[in-house]
């Protein structure tokens, strides 16, 4: 089933990767919009979910969330983290700075010890103002399913312009202070196939992995419903032997499966 997110404030969900989770949906409650249209998305495909309410404003977000801050300060439960997700990529909210500003705030007034989370595709970290606002939340989540361009054009489909070698580069800027988070999975779609769970696809990611040099690295697999039909999870023997690798690489590693 396609998972369409209220907006702007859901939850909160018990989240596999990050607790307690209060989420922060930038996007409009309708429908998606995304800088990619990946085939594994629990949101659905962009076309088929086209959004026509506009996004919450900067003060509406301000507004809901301390709303719903203040009730659970006053019913619980307490958040282990405020995350930016929801019905697409949040970063494309036009005032995503200002946003994470005042959730900071929001944060230190409420619920100090709270993690303040982003999940990001990664594709506006170009912009030094978005790439300022990530690096001054808790969790810098990025998306880097793998470093070959023609995988990322079958699974992750970019809209516009997109380029790995680009995008790693403004990952190492954050000098460390990153999440990377990739999916791994099998299967095919339009018959190829889509598993980037062998040593051709691992190898070459975990260079540039290294290059980033992260404080963890996420690895993950299909867990709901997806799109496009064909896919399959990765196995959990697939999922720890890459974790290892990580791990041997002297990086942290958690694995959701």
């Amino acid at each position: 089933m396609t998972v369409i997110y209220p907006s702007p404030i859901f939850g909160p969900v018990h989240s596999r990767r990050l607790g307690v989770s209060l989420g922060i949906n930038l996007l409009p409650a309708d429908g998606k919009v995304c800088s990619f249209d990946c085939i594994y998305c629990e949101c659905g495909f962009n076309a088929d979910h086209r959004a026509r309410q506009p996004m919450p404003t900067r003060q509406e977000v301000r507004e809901a969330l301390e709303a719903k801050l203040l009730d659970m300060q006053k019913n619980g439960p307490a958040p282990d983290v405020l995350t930016f997700a929801g019905n697409g990529e949040p970063t494309l909210h036009p005032h995503f700075p200002e946003i994470i500003a005042d959730t900071l705030e929001l944060r230190d007034l409420y619920f100090p010890e709270a993690k303040v989370s982003v999940l990001s595709n990664a594709t506006m970290i170009l912009k030094p103002s978005i790439r300022e606002a990530l690096a001054k939340v808790d969790n810098n989540i990025l998306k880097l399913d793998t470093i070959d361009s023609d995988y990322i054009h079958l699974t992750d489909r970019p809209v516009g312009n997109y380029s790995v070698e680009d995008i790693i580069k403004n990952m190492k800027a954050f000098k460390g202070k990153c999440i990377v988070q990739t999916m791994f999975m099998k299967g095919t779609y339009k018959d190829k196939d889509v598993d980037n769970t062998s040593d051709r696809f691992v190898l070459p990611w975990l260079e540039k992995v290294k290059e980033i040099a992260p404080n963890q690295v996420m690895i993950y697999t299909i867990d709901r419903e997806t799109p496009a039909h064909g896919l399959q999870k990765a196995t959990h023997e697939e999922l720890d032997r890459i974790g290892e690798l990580v791990r041997e690489a002297g990086i942290p590693c958690s694995v959701s499966y």
